[in-house]
């Protein structure tokens, strides 16, 4: 989705301040860049915090000084030349999980994101959100929000409760002679001559369109 890059490019840090006497004991920009961060800063840049994602120090002429992202976004760590926050699906947090007590909105969890619908029964419709303000996007037809990648992807790839292949389409594979079936075989839309369903290793029903 091209406003997905829009939000991560846009993202605008918090107003930082500055870091008293024991800032923490150890922050990284990568596994090639761990730095020990103590009363003076080992270069000038910018550097993620050991244990929270969305917070980061900027080192400027030996000052540490404490920033936060917006809420619901998280500092990317890949160079410390560049201050960015990017979406959490863009970014590894798995060792630095804890995150700023979340502003929730009108059908926005935190300010800026990407969000399920709260109807789990609508697997296509979710949240964009931008300072607190949202715009519901709809998938294409045949696809489910994935609200771990943050992107729309088959059911299958999904893995969302209620939103499998059998909730989305009213179409099962039919079996097939494995000896000299197709490994992904096609078959017709009962109901609409305008698309067809792939069935992936002849189990899993993907829905597609003819190009007009």
């Amino acid at each position: 989705l091209a406003c997905l890059v829009v939000l991560a490019s846009s993202a605008v840090p918090k107003g930082g301040k500055r870091k008293p006497a024991n800032p923490p004991a150890r922050v990284a920009a990568d596994a090639e860049r761990d730095a020990e961060i103590t009363n003076s800063c080992p270069d000038d840049g910018f550097f993620a915090d050991a244990e929270q994602c969305d917070k980061y120090y900027e080192c400027r002429a030996g000052e540490i000084i404490e920033k936060l992202c917006p809420d619901g976004m998280v500092f990317n760590d890949y160079s410390p030349q560049e201050e960015k926050c990017d979406l959490p699906f863009n970014i590894d947090c798995s060792q630095r999980p804890k995150l700023q007590t979340p502003i929730p909105a009108q059908h926005c969890p935190r300010q800026n994101g990407y969000f399920s619908h709260e109807d789990e029964k609508e697997c296509g419709k979710f949240y964009y959100c931008v300072d607190g303000k949202f715009n519901m996007i709809t998938c294409p037809d045949g696809l489910v929000y994935n609200d771990k990648s943050g992107i729309c992807t088959w059911p299958d790839e999904a893995k969302k409760k209620g939103c499998g292949a059998a909730e989305v389409f009213s179409f099962d594979c039919p079996a097939v002679n494995e000896t000299f079936g197709l490994t992904h075989p096609r078959y017709a839309d009962p109901d609409d001559c305008q698309f067809f369903y792939v069935c992936i290793n002849s189990i899993t029903p993907r829905r597609s369109g003819c190009k007009l």
